[in-house]
């Protein structure tokens, strides 16, 4: 009566237990972090309804709130918590909440391309885990709050283009961590405070098109990595600072219309400047003579007051696009030298412009290349234009070097073909013709260094597809256009790679090449400076693609994890308090042995051994704790040397143990018919009196999971990992195909595959093993097997959880989180975190190399990705979705052939023509050399892992 009364009591409490913990994990978002969402929601007007599922009532991260992208997993304090509020153009209004401020952990907040109006709140600067404030292309107003500037961990604060008063707070030159200040195109007011000069990461300070006044502070010249320098169109009074000579990684300085005085500093000594602009100001004196960087593409020094000759040192620079002197008071000859030093390819050009100056010959031959413009009207020696035969130089232009480009798309060759609706052809495709759905974008140079862009668009292709990790033919500029600023304005389309079998990109790459370009984590570049994204459209395939960042609620998989895992429990619990209400029972009154009461089944099965205890003590020194190896709920595993010197693994029962006849009788009769490398083989057993052993052949190397842990001395490199998949799936494929009958292993898990000192995986534990379906009367083979629930969580199928039928991709699903494990190094199930939600999460929101196991070193990135595709397909919920297991096994030998050299060394290669089929390779295949050698493994880590078929799952 007690024992059932005390079942009856800690059952109930359990399975309470269980409901907090399922319950917990379907609302993860602190609480505060939710209802900061809905202030936010509530400040924001949305006519388009784009965050209309912010008003449900589902959890912010794991319901795919538009723009919300959270932590992948929960922090101390149990929560996730939101990582990014990603709301670029959305048409949304309104003002910002100060309850920004509850999102202690964000890291962008991009409200970029909107119309919101009203202040920055001050709050934001308790964000103090924030990298990128961007809010450029909006109508805020007010002064640019003081605390902004005690963000320790901001790298780009970017409010150009809006309505920004005040002046520049001095506080900014405590952002020790910021590279980027994008505020032009404001009304910020005031001088620039000389405290800048601190700021020891800054590389781009674009303050141009501001009211900003007073001096320019000499102390500039101070920031170690400044770039660029861009404060066009504000009303600063004196001169340029001679001190600024001295910034030696300036590539571009741009003071156009600053109302600035007196002389040109020499620049010359700056080593890789290529960018300047001190046009039309009050400059006067004679332009320095000394010559500028080779790197130099663009000198504009027009409309001021200079005097003298053109120097001769704007000779010989190869890439000079553009020389501006005119509307000065220069004197002399114009030097020919300045074209007639230069060879030029055919995207080339050169704009001489002299217009309006004081000039009255040209020294050396007029004679000048197709790709050189010369202006030169309203110069004295226009008069005599005729004469020196340079009438072509004196009449009236304008215009820059290039305005506007388009890319035409010939498709005369692929007229016999048309495109399906909403896709076209790829016109930098090596295959002819060939059709895919593009993506849109809307791209910006927000301060290049060049003034004309054919001489660049071969290196802007190969910049921008190796930063998005694309092939140069995926990308295609439609059109370019010069904006004022001067800014570069982009219509680019981007295309799957031509042997996509959907000629389209699937959704996880829709989000990895829009998260690049939002998280500006494309690579700065030179001479093409910083970008900015201005939209990112989708049609034709892609427009339900949910760019909002993938669920993260849990799976069938995990609920069906979570529960399974409280079942166990409850039952261990339960089972552990009754063995002990029992034995205290037991003491009280004499009860028939083991022996006496149990029907022993008689064994004899040909090609295993029946070991008498004699020989079972005698091999393990008597069971001395010195030869156990292993330990699990159903006994221990001993170390063995038989008589004959042969070394094996003995499992052995505990007395009291769960063991049943029936799964001790299951695995001899299944591994006694079943003979393949990548099944571990059983050699004998035991089964006298109270004793059951199994004796399998001895793995030396232990469990895969121990080789994931953390605490493995020897971490598996991306080859081996890869291996022992492959070796893996070989194994489980012949259990599905060549065993007679088939068989399916119903307990697949790192702890249930083993490596032999060679490292070749073998899988074990046929315990809970089930004959797959036989025909029935008219021939037809069922697709499942009925039967309990069996197995372990984490590891266990959802549809069979959920349905009780098993069939072969039950066996898939646990192979695909052994593959998940083999990728990430995670538990299945850890800490309320299951593994497939948590790599699908990372793997839609295009972050999977976020969550790739460090510890295997470098890896070929293709062939990981898929991997990590695979894996990911093996553990889809719906039974159908998954692979078969050949189809698994195929894949796993394609991703070995893409594996380089340097990775999968001759002796490590084992895919021949005989892996093409199921047939394992014979025993002298490569695959037998060995990774590691046995004697490098410790005696600590002859672990056999030969795992538990005694006690039930």
């Amino acid at each position: 009566m007690s024992t059932a009364l005390t079942i009856y009591i800690l059952l109930p409490l359990i399975t309470i237990t269980c409901f907090l913990q399922v319950q917990s994990q379907l609302q993860l978002t602190h609480p505060l972090e939710v209802n900061a969402l809905r202030s936010v929601r509530t400040s924001l007007q949305d006519p388009f309804n784009n965050l209309r599922n912010w008003n449900n009532r589902g959890d912010p991260c794991t319901s795919n709130w538009t723009g919300v992208l959270c932590f992948n997993t929960t922090a101390t304090d149990g929560y996730l918590h939101v990582r990014e509020l990603q709301l670029l153009n959305m048409n949304l209004s309104g003002t910002l909440s100060p309850e920004l401020a509850r999102f202690s952990y964000l890291q962008i907040l991009d409200f970029m391309w909107n119309k919101i109006s009203g202040s920055i709140p001050k709050e934001v600067a308790n964000i103090t885990s924030l990298e990128l404030l961007l809010l450029n292309g909006n109508q805020l107003t007010g002064p640019l709050p003081e605390e902004l500037g005690f963000l320790p961990n901001l790298d780009r604060i970017q409010i150009d283009q809006n309505h920004i008063s005040g002046p520049l707070p001095k506080s900014f030159a405590l952002l020790n961590k910021t590279k980027h200040f994008h505020m032009n195109n404001n009304s910020i007011s005031g001088q620039i405070p000389a405290e800048f000069s601190r700021l020891p990461s800054l590389v781009h300070l674009l303050l141009d098109n501001n009211n900003l006044s007073g001096f320019l502070p000499p102390e500039l010249y101070r920031m170690p990595n400044l770039l660029i320098l861009q404060l066009d169109n504000n009303h600063f009074d004196g001169t340029i600072p001679t001190t600024y000579n001295n910034m030696s990684k300036l590539l571009k300085l741009s003071l156009r219309n600053c109302s600035l005085q007196g002389p040109i500093p020499d620049l010359s000594t700056i080593a890789n400047l290529g960018y300047v602009d001190l046009s039309w100001n009050q400059l006067n004196g004679s332009i320095p003579s000394n010559r500028l960087s080779d790197d130099v593409t663009t000198i504009d020094l027009s409309n001021n007051k200079l005097t003298g000759p053109i120097p001769t040192n704007f000779s010989g620079l190869s890439r000079l696009q553009r020389l501006s002197l005119d509307n000065n008071s220069l004197i002399g000859s114009v030097p020919s030298t300045i074209w007639q030093n230069r060879t030029f390819n055919a995207t080339e050009r050169l704009l001489l412009d002299f217009q309006d100056n004081m000039l009255s010959n040209i020294s050396g031959s007029l004679e000048h290349p197709a790709n050189v413009t010369i202006r030169l009207q309203g110069n004295p020696l226009c008069v005599v234009s005729s004469r020196l035969n340079i009438t072509q130089f004196c009449v009236p232009q304008n215009g820059s070097v290039d305005t506007v480009g388009n890319s035409t798309i010939s498709s005369t060759i692929c007229l016999s073909q048309s495109c399906p609706e909403d896709y076209e052809y790829a016109p930098e495709s090596p295959v002819p013709c060939f059709c895919a759905a593009p993506l849109t974008v809307g791209y910006r140079l927000k301060s290049p260094g060049f003034s004309s862009f054919p001489p660049y668009k071969s290196m802007f292709e190969t910049y921008l597809t190796s930063g998005l990790h694309l092939e140069i033919y995926q990308l295609h500029i439609v059109s370019f256009q010069w904006e004022e600023g001067p800014r570069l304005k982009m219509h680019l389309k981007l295309f799957p790679k031509f042997n996509n079998s959907t000629n389209e990109f699937n959704n996880s790459e829709v989000r990895r090449i829009r998260s690049m370009f939002t998280g500006w984590t494309i690579p700065d570049s030179n001479i093409f400076g910083p970008y900015e994204l201005l939209n990112f459209i989708l049609s034709g395939p892609y427009k339900n693609v949910v760019l909002d960042f993938p669920k993260s609620g849990m799976s069938k998989g995990a609920v069906a994890g979570i529960v399974l895992g409280c079942i166990a429990s409850s039952a261990t619990l339960a089972a552990i308090i009754t063995i002990l209400i029992l034995r205290r029972h037991m003491k009280k009154h004499s009860a028939p042995s083991r022996k006496r009461l149990m029907s022993k089944i008689p064994i004899k099965i040909d090609g295993v051994k029946a070991f008498t205890f004699e020989e079972m003590a005698l091999a393990t020194n008597n069971f001395d704790n010195s030869s156990q190896v292993g330990q699990g709920g159903y006994g221990k595993v001993y170390k063995g040397i038989l008589a004959d010197g042969t070394v094996v693994a003995i499992k052995r029962a505990l007395e009291g143990s769960l063991q049943g006849e029936r799964e001790f009788l299951t695995e001899i009769e299944l591994l006694s018919r079943l003979h393949h490398r990548n099944l571990v083989s059983l050699i004998g057993y035991c089964d006298v009196d109270d004793e059951q052993m199994l004796v399998y052949e001895f793995m030396p190397n232990g469990t895969l999971r121990d080789h994931l842990s953390v605490k493995s001395k020897e971490p598996l490199s991306s080859a081996m990992r890869l291996r022992i998949a492959l070796s893996s799936a070989k194994g489980i494929l012949y259990l599905h195909t060549e065993a007679d009958p088939p068989i399916f292993h119903r307990d697949i898990k790192a702890s249930n595959i083993l490596l032999d000192s060679k490292f070749t995986a073998k899988v074990a534990d046929f315990g809970l093993s089930r004959l797959a379906p036989v025909p029935d009367f008219e021939g037809t083979v069922p697709g499942h097997v009925s039967t309990v629930v069996k197995g372990t969580p984490g590891y266990l199928d959802p549809e069979y959880f959920l349905t009780h039928k098993l069939t072969d991709r039950s066996d898939v699903y646990s192979l695909g989180v052994v593959f998940l494990e083999l990728l990430t190094g995670m538990h299945p199930i850890s800490h309320g975190k299951n593994i497939v939600r948590e790599v699908n999460t990372a793997y839609q929101s295009g972050m999977i190399f976020s969550v790739i196991d460090g510890r295997m070193g470098s890896y070929p990135s293709e062939c990981i990705e898929k991997f990590v595709n695979l894996a990911i397909r093996c553990c889809r919920d719906e039974t159908d979705s998954r692979p078969s297991m050949a189809e698994v096994v195929r894949e796993l030998e394609n991703i070995w052939v893409m594996m380089p050299e340097s990775d999968t060394t001759p002796s490590e290669s084992f895919v021949t023509d005989a892996t093409k089929s199921s047939t394992p390779p014979s025993s002298s295949s490569a695959m037998e050399a060995p990774f590691i050698s046995a004697s490098e493994v410790s005696g600590s880590d002859l672990v056999s892992g030969v795992i538990p078929t005694i006690a039930p799952r």
